[in-house]
């Protein structure tokens, strides 16, 4: 019985030992690939498993891309005309091809008319209003010697023009008329007004008083820089003017100044004239002003002498920064050229017919 019992045991674990060896060999079969298997077949039971493709752009670096904004245009606006463009003044057409739409030239001495363009026509004069304003200082027998003081009242409103003279700067009245004839110093021009007796409405007033004593019957002020549109006359009034200052020594010596300095506190300020034609030696000049703003166009009065001959000229409405300055050249070629005889004369505009103010907002100054 021991024996049979042995037996048995030895053989069941002889059994159990068999079928664990057939187990693994059956499974190492199993992981082996088989000789038949297609190489496809296998390499997909070795590929790795694939990322997902939002993982994958999340580790992707990413490029941001800015839109860029077309550049905008805007159109240019239109560039605004003077009165005596919009009167049609530069259509007339003038033995010199002049650029200004009013030229008038005046021998001084026997008035007669050697150059006449659209002398009648009734236009904003700009800075050449400071001429009438030196004229009255000049007469007023105030002391040029009194120290005046600039104030927020000389600040320009209408076109927001510059200056370099500061509210409670203080100058002499002779120093603030030297740079109001010189230089064309608004600020300097309206406390000239502002001082006068009985204040600026006063010296306005005056100013109209005495272009009616000189016959300028085309001729209308409303203060005395020039700054507004509505200061007006005509080319045949300005050489009125222009004969009547000419005869007051200090307006030509203080017009046809080529700088001036003056002390401002503990600065110096250097003004220069506002003409070129003063630097020039082939120029005579006895008097001069000149003027600007965008109603007015460019323009130029002077006295001087050529080919012989004291004249007066006024050129009014010129287009072209130094137009008026061309213009004034041409003149005095021709003059010297060949010794005009008898006078040119061309004209578009209504006679003495003030134009009709434009109402839309120029930006300019007076100069």
């Amino acid at each position: 019985m021991l024996k049979l019992s042995f037996s048995k045991r030895f053989l069941g674990m002889v059994s159990l030992a068999v079928g664990l060896a057939f187990a693994t060999s059956a499974d190492a079969a199993a992981r082996r690939p088989a000789k038949n298997a297609s190489p496809s077949a296998t390499s997909a039971k070795k590929a790795p498993v694939a990322r997902s493709s939002t993982r994958a752009k999340a580790a992707a670096p990413t490029r941001t891309t800015r839109a860029v904004a077309a550049p905008r245009r805007v159109a240019a606006e239109p560039p605004r005309q003077s009165f005596g463009q919009l009167a049609g003044l530069h259509e007339a057409d003038d033995p010199l091809d002049l650029k200004s739409g009013v030229a008038y030239v005046l021998d001084q001495e026997t008035n007669e008319v050697l150059l006449s363009k659209n002398s009648k026509a009734v236009l904003p004069i700009a800075s050449i209003t400071k001429l009438m304003t030196g004229l009255l200082i000049a007469e007023s027998g105030q002391s040029l010697d009194e120290v005046l003081t600039i104030t927020e009242e000389d600040i320009d409103t209408e076109k927001g023009s510059s200056s370099r003279l500061r509210p409670g700067t203080q100058l002499s009245r002779g120093e603030m008329l030297h740079l109001a004839l010189m230089s064309s110093e608004n600020r300097a021009a309206n406390a000239l007004g502002r001082n006068y007796p009985g204040g600026l409405s006063a010296f306005v007033a005056a100013m109209n008083a005495k272009a009616k004593l000189l016959g300028m019957s085309d001729t209308r002020y409303v203060e005395p820089t020039g700054l507004s549109s509505q200061n007006q006359s005509s080319a045949r009034d300005l050489a009125l003017l222009v004969k009547t200052a000419h005869q007051v020594p200090l307006l030509r010596e203080l017009s046809t100044s080529p700088e001036y300095q003056v002390a401002v506190g503990n600065r110096q300020l250097q003004y220069r004239t506002t003409n070129r034609l003063v630097l020039n030696p082939s120029w005579e000049i006895g008097l001069q002003k000149t003027g600007y703003i965008t109603e007015a166009g460019q323009c130029l009065v002077m006295q001087a002498q050529l080919a012989g001959r004291k004249l007066i000229m006024v050129l009014l409405d010129s287009a072209g920064k130094y137009s008026r300055i061309g213009d004034a050249e041409r003149i005095r070629k021709w003059l010297l050229s060949s010794p005009p005889q008898s006078a040119p004369t061309t004209s578009v505009a209504p006679a003495a017919a003030p134009l009709v103010p434009v109402t839309a907002a120029v930006q300019a100054t007076a100069g």
